[in-house]
C-alpha cells in the first residue's frame, strides 16, 4: 500500500475562496519515502500579508510558478490509488478535491489524518499541533509553514506512527468508510460512537470549552454525524469544522421537546456558529399607554426589547383585526386605538361605537373602565395547557406546560401525577423563557393532536 503525505499552503482557510500557493506530497510505503513532488503554485489572486509572514511565500515568489491548472494532471496522478495523508486531513483534501475537481479531475481516496493517529498511536502529549508534536518526538522539522518541510516531517512522523501502531489502528482507520476519516481531528471518536439515535439536543465545544453551536436532531446519532460526513469547501463549513473540540448531548422524549429546548438554549448562550433565531423577536404586540391627557390608549405595534405587549400576534392583520373586534365588544374609540385618522370618529365608520373619549366628551375614567374590562377579558381567553406525551423511558410521561397563554416550562413527570394542581405541577417542571417561536410550536402542536392536551 501506498501512502501520498501532502501538505499545502494556501491563501485562506477555505477552499472555495482562496488558492494553493505551495503544494508538497511525498509519496511514501509506510516505511521510507519513495518520491517527492515540491511546488510553488500561483494562486491568481493576492495572498494577505499575514499569510505572507507566516508562510514566507509572498506574491513575487509565485508570479512565475505555474497555475494549478498546468500541475493538476501531475497532482492527480500522484494521489490517485493512493492513501491521502495530512496533519488535519480534512483542510488539505478539501482544497485539493476543490481544485482538482475546478480541473475536470475527480478524487475520491482513502484519508488518514496524523493528528488523530497521534492520539491514539502515541497518547499523552500535551500537544498535538504538527510544531510542538515533532519537538515531543524528536523530530526535526525545518522550513516549519512551507509545504516541503512540513511534508517530510509529516512524513516521518507518519513512519514513526506505522512502527508504533501494535494495535491495528492504521488498519482499522482503513475499514470501509471509516467515521475517524471524516470527523474533526479534535473530537474524541468516543463521543461519536455513544450518541443515541435519540431525539435530543446537541452542543459542539472548541478548544477553550466554550459552546459554539447548538443543534436540534430527531436521531442524534445520524444528525450529527451528517455534519462531519460532508465537507463542504466553504468557508463557514471548514471554519466550522476546525472550532469543534467536543461533542455533548441532551436527550429529549419527543422531537417538540428537541425543538424547544434547542430555541431556549440558543438564546440563552448565543453560540458563534447559531444562525436561525439569531434576533428573532416577537413580532406585533397590543399595546396600552396613557396619553397626556390620561386616556389609555391602544395600539397594535412591532414588539419591542424591553416592553411587554398585552397579546402578541404574528402579523399586524391579525393583531388590527382583534384590535376591532375589542373596539366593537366594548364601546371603545377608534381614535384612541390608531385605527381612525380622523381627528374625531364622527366621520370613521367605528362611529357608532365612540361615547366621545376622541374629543373629551366621555370622562377619563369611565373610558379607561371600559380598557381595562377589554385587555383583561382578553388575557382570560388566553389558554392554560399542558401537553403530555411519552417519556424517556416508560415509568415517566413529558409535560409542556402553557400558562394564560405563554410558554412556561418542560420535563418529566410521572403518569399517576395529580394535573389538577397546578402549583404542584410547576415546581415539577424546569422553567424556561417564553417567546414567540417556542410558543408558535406549542400551540401548532396543541391544534395537530388535541388528544396530547389536558386543560385546566
Amino acid at each position: 500500500m501506498l501512502y501520498a503525505i501532502v501538505d499545502i499552503e494556501t491563501t485562506g482557510s477555505y477552499a472555495a475562496g482562496n488558492g494553493i500557493t505551495e503544494i508538497a506530497i511525498v509519496i511514501h510505503d509506510g516505511q521510507k519515502v519513495m518520491h517527492v513532488y515540491e511546488s510553488l503554485v500561483n494562486p491568481k489572486q493576492e495572498i494577505p500579508y499575514f499569510i505572507q509572514r507566516l508562510t514566507g511565500i509572498n506574491n513575487d515568489m509565485v508570479a512565475y510558478a505555474p497555475a494549478f491548472t498546468e500541475i493538476a494532471a501531475q497532482v492527480h496522478e500522484l494521489l490517485q490509488d493512493k492513501v491521502f495523508v495530512a496533519h488535519n486531513v480534512n483542510f488539505d483534501y478539501s482544497f485539493l478535491k476543490h481544485h482538482l475537481a475546478n480541473e475536470g479531475y475527480e478524487l475520491n481516496t482513502k484519508k488518514l489524518c496524523t493528528v488523530r493517529l497521534a492520539r491514539k498511536i502515541i497518547p499523552g502529549y500535551r500537544s498535538y499541533s504538527l510544531g510542538k508534536l515533532c519537538h515531543q518526538v524528536g523530530i526535526e522539522l525545518t522550513n516549519h509553514h512551507r509545504a516541503g518541510g512540513d511534508a517530510v516531517a509529516t512524513a516521518e512522523l507518519f513512519r514513526i506512527l506505522v512502527e508504533n501502531d501494535n494495535d491495528g489502528v492504521i488498519a482499522n482507520m482503513l475499514k470501509g468508510r471509516n467515521r475517524e476519516q471524516y470527523i474533526p481531528p479534535n473530537v474524541p471518536v468516543e463521543q461519536v460512537d455513544n450518541l443515541p439515535p435519540a431525539p435530543g439536543v446537541y452542543y459542539f465545544y472548541n478548544a477553550q470549552g466554550k459552546i459554539i453551536y447548538v443543534g436540534k436532531a430527531v436521531n442524534l446519532a445520524k444528525r450529527i454525524k451528517g455534519h462531519f460526513s460532508n465537507n463542504k469547501p466553504n468557508k463557514q463549513k471548514q471554519e466550522f469544522m476546525r472550532e469543534i473540540h467536543r461533542i455533548s448531548y441532551t436527550e429529549c422524549a419527543t422531537e417538540l421537546m428537541a425543538h424547544i429546548l434547542e430555541s431556549a438554549e440558543i438564546r440563552r448562550l448565543w453560540p458563534s456558529h447559531n444562525r436561525s433565531q439569531r434576533g428573532y423577536l416577537p413580532r406585533y404586540g397590543l399595546f396600552v399607554y396613557e396619553d397626556r391627557n390620561g386616556y389609555k390608549r391602544m395600539g397594535i405595534e412591532k414588539n419591542k426589547l424591553y416592553f411587554k405587549p398585552v397579546h402578541t400576534f404574528n402579523t399586524i392583520i391579525e393583531g388590527h383585526n382583534r384590535l376591532r373586534e375589542l373596539i366593537q365588544e366594548y364601546n371603545l374609540c377608534a381614535r384612541l386605538c390608531n385605527l381612525a385618522k380622523t381627528d374625531d370618529c364622527a366621520e370613521s365608520i367605528y362611529a357608532e361605537h365612540c361615547h366621545g373619549a376622541c374629543t373629551g366628551a366621555e370622562a377619563t375614567d369611565v373610558y379607561n373602565a371600559k380598557v381595562e374590562k377589554a385587555v383583561n377579558t382578553l388575557q382570560q381567553q388566553l389558554p392554560t395547557f399542558a401537553l403530555l406525551d411519552k417519556g424517556i423511558n416508560e415509568a415517566e410521561q413529558s409535560c409542556i406546560l402553557v400558562k394564560q397563554g405563554s410558554f412556561f416550562g418542560m420535563g418529566y413527570i410521572a403518569h399517576d401525577t395529580n394535573l389538577d394542581d397546578i402549583e404542584q405541577l410547576e415546581s415539577t417542571l424546569q422553567p424556561y423563557q417564553d417567546n414567540d417561536y417556542i410558543r408558535n410550536l406549542v400551540f401548532k402542536h396543541a391544534a395537530e393532536y388535541p388528544e396530547k392536551c389536558f386543560t385546566f
